[in-house]
């Protein structure tokens, strides 16, 4: 792998995910943990890039790692191989050190890559779509479209991603899902996945519905679409934004209105039985976070993607 001498991986030095091992200790682990520490497409309040860190530390209070809904502990299956090595000033740089490095490790292990802006997710999918030979069925929670087709007169950052992965053939516009979507945005852009056979649930369309009954109709419909007799692979990217800044303060471009915790665990637990292949949580903007809050949601959140993963292996 490229080695760039970068400042803010802290994280390398200190205990993994869940307290995991590093990836030389279990290079052979079933799923594995990797940071990336990339802000510089960030149009609003940076510090993503100290993400990967805030949320290692704060899966370190779940105790020994078994899931009340679960379980189960993903702790015998799993490796942390810190953050990778990337430039930090060139978007067209990151991309190009991040792609071969996410290769190489999809190839392998069945990720979870925490962010770092939302810009990654596109070179992670390049990723994928190369092993994979075939696009990608997404799964994508945010309070942001990001399928604006330029991001502030520049060509590519974190809100055109969902765009150019279309427009790149990266993902089945028909097998693609958002939920929590509700900021912002003119019409043609919001509805952009939709107009093109995609689904979408808004940030209003699940107000008031919290619990599994209560959301029932969302998940057998994100089921029907994903699922199937022989189910596509599905890629999670998780936005921290999508939830309400009452939830998760510690963002870069915060939208009110949005999902509580406890909306995005329980679709999180009902949808588990979908041939997930790979996940993302990013926009965890430390410097922005109170009492840890939005830290504590995403440990959480990628914790519970590892156990329903194992649960069903």
């Amino acid at each position: 792998m490229s080695d760039y001498l970068f400042a803010f991986q802290s994280s390398t030095t200190q205990a993994g995910f869940l307290r995991a091992p590093p990836l030389a200790a279990r290079p052979d682990a079933r799923y594995l943990v990797a940071g990336v520490p990339w802000d510089g497409a960030t149009t609003n309040r940076p510090g993503a890039r100290f993400g990967p860190g805030e949320i290692r530390r704060a899966s370190h209070m779940l105790c020994d790692g078994t899931h009340p809904a679960y379980g189960i502990a993903p702790l015998t299956e799993l490796a942390d191989c810190g953050d990778l090595t990337l430039p930090n000033t060139s978007l067209e740089r990151m991309r190009a050190a991040l792609e071969p490095q996410a290769l190489q490790l999809v190839r392998k292990h069945h990720m979870a890559w925490l962010g770092g802006d939302h810009s990654i997710t596109l070179s992670l999918l390049r990723a994928y779509r190369t092993h994979f030979g075939r696009p990608l069925a997404l799964l994508h929670f945010d309070a942001h479209c990001d399928t604006w087709d330029s991001h502030f007169n520049e060509p590519s950052g974190h809100g055109t991603w969902v765009y150019e992965a279309l427009r790149d053939g990266l993902i089945d516009p028909h097998l693609s899902v958002q939920i929590g979507i509700r900021s912002a945005a003119a019409r043609a852009t919001a509805n952009y996945v939709a107009d093109r056979g995609g689904l979408i649930y808004t940030g209003r369309d699940l107000r008031g519905l919290y619990n599994s009954t209560q959301l029932a109709a969302v998940v057998a419909a994100v089921r029907a679409r994903l699922g199937g007799a022989a189910p596509p692979p599905v890629y999670l990217s998780f936005d921290i934004d999508c939830l309400d800044p009452a939830f998760a303060p510690g963002t870069g471009t915060p939208e009110p209105g949005g999902l509580a915790t406890t909306q995005a665990l329980t679709l999180l637990e009902d949808l588990d039985g979908l041939n997930f292949v790979g996940m993302d949580l990013c926009e965890v903007s430390p410097p922005y976070d109170h009492a840890e809050l939005t830290s504590n949601a995403a440990a959480t959140l990628v914790w519970t993607y590892l156990c329903g993963r194992v649960a069903r292996s």
